[in-house]
């Protein structure tokens, strides 16, 4: 999508804290970490949204979450853990419509969030 910010980072048009990238995938901080240690981990592939992904995405998804537990451990939340989250549509609080992990951890997080 040529006015997605997400696919402008994976294309290198704009910057990115990138901690992790392959052929599917990228991994990067969030520019506005509500957690010690806040990263996104999106497809490369251009998906709105997870109300909108197509039987053949299922395995990218379990991809990416792989992925994202990876790099949590990484970031030195192996032990405590964080938050896996995905935001979908308005209510969900989806902000940018590309679809998009969210890693929240190096702190306690309550529940349910505000």
């Amino acid at each position: 999508m040529s006015n997605c910010i997400f696919c402008k980072i994976v294309m290198g048009e704009i910057p990115g804290k990138k901690i992790y990238e392959d052929d599917e995938m990228l991994g990067f901080l969030d520019i506005n970490p509500v957690a010690p240690v806040h990263f996104l981990v999106i497809p490369k592939k251009h998906i709105n949204n997870i109300m909108e992904m197509e039987t053949q995405d299922t395995v990218l998804l379990g991809r990416l979450f792989y992925k994202a537990q990876e790099l949590a451990k990484q970031q030195g939340c192996e032990e405590k853990g964080g938050r896996f989250v995905i935001n979908t549509k308005t209510d969900g609080g989806q902000t940018v419509e590309h679809l998009h992990i969210h890693f929240l951890g190096g702190r306690s997080l309550s529940w349910p969030p505000g």
